[in-house]
């Protein structure tokens, strides 16, 4: 085509941009986490196709480090390429169809998540309430199954909303009773809480990678066992969401290969490393670093006269949501953390919004050193309150 018939190029956005420079902040909130310097080695590493034989041997390799992660033997265990809400949308697309009954344990902000994305998928949403920072007890479930029958009953595993962990135990018998899947958000518990997937009869669950795992944002596992995989393939209507259709993305993580779309091929490297960091560590290490790590800021913050908001006994060592001693401004202490030693802590969500400070200490940053740092910082600006 001739450059004269072409309309005369518009430089009205063509900006003088500078070469990137990022802080070198030290991110201690709820998500993500700084990454393990060699998950970010892997992630520069030159492209290969995604069908190529050597990244089809790292996506067997994927598949596998994640089911140990999950402690799970799921036939599909897959990344999703996206980030964890996209993992929590396919868990539901895939699993709701039109005028299934869905039962959300809703006892903070990602409950809510989940029953806004089961509604999109046409799913008639039921509620079961606790106060945030509270637990479901095997009763106030038996409760909500016993008056709403529903077809999956889907539980936050580690509310990121509140620093809670709720109890998976037992929790399968109730649901097999009833004959309901039970689908589990466990995107603030993979890799630095115990989690038994097989052992604790979870149907399906979902994950991100920028919190324990310490990989960047960007890709989120997923897993369906016998039962939902059975309920998938029963399904009378198309899974509404094409791109995480796991009738079909699995045909590609399985053995047939077929292409379905593009996977984010730096993205799965710096998965694999992650996965990898933490068999190198071993599970029980980890988890125990994880715990070891948030005993050590609790116990500082009680000494710094600040409460935690969650009870002990069901206490996330991965995030801690510290209670706002009365007259602080806690945006204001979020504020001089960033400026004055890069770290970042985040404020609370919903119903704790300005209430706490949710910290995190997950994977990579789950660390001695760190928890020394933050609460020499938090001394040095409360100290001028």
């Amino acid at each position: 085509m001739s450059s004269q018939t072409l309309p005369p190029i518009s430089n009205k956005h063509q900006i003088s941009a500078l070469q990137l420079d990022v802080p070198p902040r030290l991110l201690l909130g709820p998500g993500p986490s700084n990454a393990h310097p060699r998950v970010l080695q892997a992630l520069g590493m030159r492209q290969v196709g995604h069908l190529d034989p050597s990244f089809i041997t790292l996506m067997n390799e994927v598949q596998e480090l994640l089911r140990y992660a999950w402690q799970t033997d799921n036939q599909l265990t897959v990344p999703v390429s996206g980030t964890g809400s996209a993992a929590m949308e396919a868990s539901l697309a895939n699993t709701v169809e039109p005028g299934d009954v869905v039962l959300v344990g809703v006892n903070g902000y990602f409950g809510e998540r989940l029953c806004d994305m089961a509604g999109r998928c046409g799913g008639d949403v039921r509620r079961l309430e606790k106060p945030w920072g509270e637990v479901f007890s095997l009763d106030d479930l038996r409760a909500g199954l016993e008056t709403h029958r529903p077809a999956i009953l889907a539980l936050v595993h580690a509310e990121t909303s509140t620093g809670a962990r709720q109890p998976l135990e037992g929790i399968s018998n109730l649901c097999r009773e009833f004959d309901c899947l039970l689908l589990v958000d466990t995107v603030t518990s993979l890799g630095g809480v115990p989690l038994f997937l097989d052992e604790w009869g979870v149907d399906v669950a979902y994950s991100g990678s920028q919190k324990c795992l310490s990989c960047p944002p960007g890709i989120s596992p997923l897993t369906l066992g016998e039962r939902a995989v059975e309920k998938l393939h029963r399904r009378k209507s198309q899974v509404p969401n094409w791109y995480l259709d796991m009738t079909m993305v699995s045909k590609y993580w399985g053995k047939e290969r077929t292409y379905h779309h593009t996977a984010p091929i730096n993205m799965n490297y710096a998965f694999r490393e992650a996965l990898r960091l933490v068999a190198e560590e071993g599970l029980e290490a980890r988890w125990q670093r994880h715990q070891n790590n948030a005993e050590l800021l609790w116990e500082g913050l009680a000494e710094l006269g600040i409460s935690c908001h969650a009870p002990y006994e069901y206490r996330l060592p991965s995030l801690t949501t510290a209670i706002i001693p009365e007259g602080v401004d806690g945006k204001a202490v979020a504020v001089y953390l960033r400026k004055n030693y890069n770290i970042e802590i985040a404020a609370g969500l919903g119903q704790l919004g300005g209430k706490v400070w949710r910290i995190g200490l997950m994977g990579f940053n789950s660390r001695q050193e760190n928890v020394t740092l933050l609460l020499a910082a938090l001394k040095d600006v409360l100290g001028s309150f």
